[in-house]
């Protein structure tokens, strides 16, 4: 699990539309959506700072989050999709998806590769060519990993390291059907 739920904290946007987002970002914030979960759609609006600080941490997109919005209960989303400003790649709208613990949601997870020193084919001078640096998984939302690990002990020149072949945290699943390469030596 990626641990903990982190608190992401909210406020609720009274308005829709062009109009009512731009005057959301002219006060400092970024304007958002809450959406799914058979409840109607609810426009809120992050601190801008608060929202850049967990962008440049990394994972945002596959990170379940605890959506604190006042006067609203506390709900369980993950980030559906973060739009930017054309030219200056700040956020300018962030959509989130209201899931629950036993929802299944398609994330792409980083490959951590381990135990280099215990591979004969990169002691003797071979290279780890990363194919894929993340794999995109199926998975519960209640039990999103933070990486998946490949062993790299015994490996040779020329091997070449599959789906199949490394063993992935339970109840998740490749969204690829064939069984595509991760990395070779």
């Amino acid at each position: 699990m990626a641990g903990e739920v982190i608190d992401l904290v909210a406020k609720a946007r009274t308005g829709t539309g062009k109009g009512a987002a731009r005057q959301t970002r002219r006060g400092g914030d970024v304007p958002g959506i809450v959406y799914g979960g058979g409840e109607a759609p609810l426009p809120i609006a992050l601190d801008f700072n608060a929202l850049m600080t967990r962008l440049k941490a990394g994972h945002f997109l596959s990170t379940l989050f605890n959506l604190k919005v006042e006067g609203q209960p506390d709900q369980r989303v993950v980030c559906r999709g973060v739009q930017r400003h054309v030219v200056k790649d700040l956020p300018t709208h962030v959509d989130f998806l209201r899931i629950s613990p036993a929802t299944r949601i398609s994330l792409l997870i980083d490959v951590e590769f381990t135990n280099h020193a215990a591979s004969p084919g990169l002691k003797r001078g071979g290279t780890l060519v990363a194919v894929r640096p993340q794999v995109e998984l199926e998975v519960t939302a209640g039990d999103i990993p933070d990486h998946v690990e490949v062993d790299l002990t015994g490996r040779e020149i020329g091997d070449v390291i599959h789906i199949q072949d490394i063993a992935l945290p339970a109840g998740a699943k490749p969204t690829i059907e064939r069984n595509f390469v991760i990395a070779n030596i």
